[in-house]
């Protein structure tokens, strides 16, 4: 055969149904020894390997997976919750959110919260989380880089200190030499942070860094008014995120200037708004939608072990795309 035999081929070779052929490979005791027989005869002939985690994913409680995030309103879990919809989509699971902002009038965790409804894995996409304890039947992946990521577990995220370098490298490239970065809290920005200050330091700029509060478009837009009043001479902004990078687009034009004309912007997630065609923004694609889709299949893999193994770590490589805000400087 030219693909792999599927448990269907098996049930048609043995000219039996698909659920005879699951019980059989589960050793179900309600199957009798002649239809065994033929099964796995069948299987043997076609070289059938039943597929361990789909076996345990079949008897699992819910065949729910809960995936925690820090706030519903942040684009960049639109991509990651995509590829983790996809990855799940093949084993018949589905998912169920909690957002760590929603309920934080209550007393209560999202995580113990999911944990109680007996979900079949959880996928951690939110911080905050610094003495979680993880029951040893719950497999957890955390998704994101975060600052706070307890031990012993998975981790797939983006490379956020490459993302720095790549925006560091292009506005370098492009001749800027009076640089702001504009960023926030959060775990992924404090690595690219790290990143872009150190490309910049070796490029032999002087980093200009503004950091007050969450990664919003108003911090964004704060930052970037005050990076303006204290250096005139500012050339171009990298925003944390692309929803940064809107405020700082709305307080360049504020100030008179033009963009890319007079202050280049770019920013970092390629979220859906980035490609609008009122924005066009330059940016780094940290690849969230993989990112979320590795995270899903991990998890998948610690549901069907017998064992846990150790905890792998991976992370995803981003790149850059180049739009409309960013370009050579010009003397102002």
């Amino acid at each position: 055969m030219s693909r792999p035999p599927t448990i269907i081929d098996v049930a048609t070779r043995a000219g039996v149904s698909k659920s005879l052929v699951s019980m059989v490979m589960r050793d179900d005791p309600g199957v009798s020894d002649t239809r065994r027989a033929a099964v796995l005869a069948a299987a043997a002939e076609l070289g059938y390997r039943p597929n361990r985690a789909a076996a345990i994913l079949a008897g699992t409680r819910t065949r729910t997976i809960g995936v925690v995030v820090d706030d519903f309103r942040n684009p960049w879990y639109v991509p990651m919750l995509d590829g983790i919809r996809d990855a799940l989509s093949p084993h018949g699971l589905r998912l169920t959110l909690a957002d760590t902002r929603a309920n934080a009038h209550l007393d209560s965790s999202p995580f113990d919260d999911l944990v109680s409804l007996r979900v079949d894995g959880v996928v951690l996409a939110a911080e905050g989380f610094p003495d979680l304890v993880v029951p040893a039947d719950t497999p957890v992946v955390i998704a994101g880089a975060r600052a706070d990521v307890p031990g012993g577990l998975d981790v797939v995220a983006s490379d956020e200190a490459a993302g720095g370098r790549l925006a560091a490298d292009h506005l370098v490239g492009l001749g800027h030499r009076r640089i702001a970065h504009v960023t926030g809290s959060g775990g992924p920005a404090a690595v690219r942070r790290e990143a872009t200050v150190a490309r910049m330091v070796a490029s032999g700029i002087e980093p200009l860094v503004y950091s007050d509060g969450p990664t919003s478009e108003q911090t964004g837009y704060r930052g970037t008014v005050r990076a303006l009043e204290d250096h005139p001479d500012l050339t171009a902004v990298f925003a944390a995120n692309d929803v940064m990078a809107m405020g700082a687009i709305a307080a360049v034009h504020e100030a008179g200037l033009r963009v890319p004309q007079d202050v280049s912007v770019m920013g970092n997630d390629e979220t859906p708004l980035a490609a609008s065609p009122l924005l066009r923004l330059t940016t780094v694609d940290p690849h969230n939608d993989e990112v979320g889709r590795l995270a899903a299949d991990r998890l998948v893999e610690l549901i069907g072990a017998a064992e846990r193994p150790e905890p792998t770590r991976v992370l995803v490589p981003p790149s850059l795309v180049v739009r409309s805000t960013t370009a050579p400087p010009r003397a102002r």
